[in-house]
């Protein structure tokens, strides 16, 4: 019996010291990123998330860092991660969010779309995500416009082609 709570004890006392490391490695991470020193605070992140029982602040910070340093593809994927495992929906929605944003400046306008919908059906009060939202449905509705305008120039390109084609004969 003795030695099954000494173990227990044991135990308790690793989790503990490795949430402390964790949330040591948050805390610098913090204070590096304030200072903009993205790319320490990247790897400040890093250690927390590599753990395996995954610390969603650390995970959802490291999204921000990786974004500030233009890594949009890497930042979206750590915002996905962040958002599909969080229960708390303001966090979530803050995930989902910055998804679109990373989306967004990656050139991937349809999924900023839908990660902003995720984002507004976790808070339907956000009015930066309404905005932002609103925006990319603006850029993908002038995306649509210049494909449809450069089919139509392409056609009408053939048409001319064609014509000239009929005249030589």
């Amino acid at each position: 019996m003795r030695k099954l709570a000494s173990f227990l004890i044991l135990i308790s006392l690793v989790f503990h010291a490795n949430a402390q490391s964790v949330r040591r490695d948050i805390r610098q991470g913090n204070r590096q990123f304030k200072k903009e020193k993205f790319s320490d605070s990247e790897a400040s992140y890093r250690k927390a998330v590599g753990d395996k029982k995954v610390d969603q602040v650390a995970e959802f910070n490291l999204g921000d860092a990786l974004y500030r340093q233009k890594k949009f593809e890497d930042a979206g994927k750590q915002f996905e991660a962040s958002a599909s495992k969080d229960v708390d929906r303001n966090h979530a929605a803050k995930a989902y969010h910055n998804l679109g944003n990373s989306l967004l400046q990656a050139g991937k306008i349809e999924e900023s779309i839908d990660a902003y919908k995720n984002a507004l059906r976790r808070n339907p009060g956000d009015l930066d995500t309404k905005y932002n939202l609103a925006y990319a449905q603006m850029m993908k509705k002038k995306q649509d416009q210049q494909k449809q305008q450069q089919g139509n120039n392409k056609n009408q390109n053939n048409k001319d082609q064609q014509n000239k084609q009929d005249q030589n004969k």
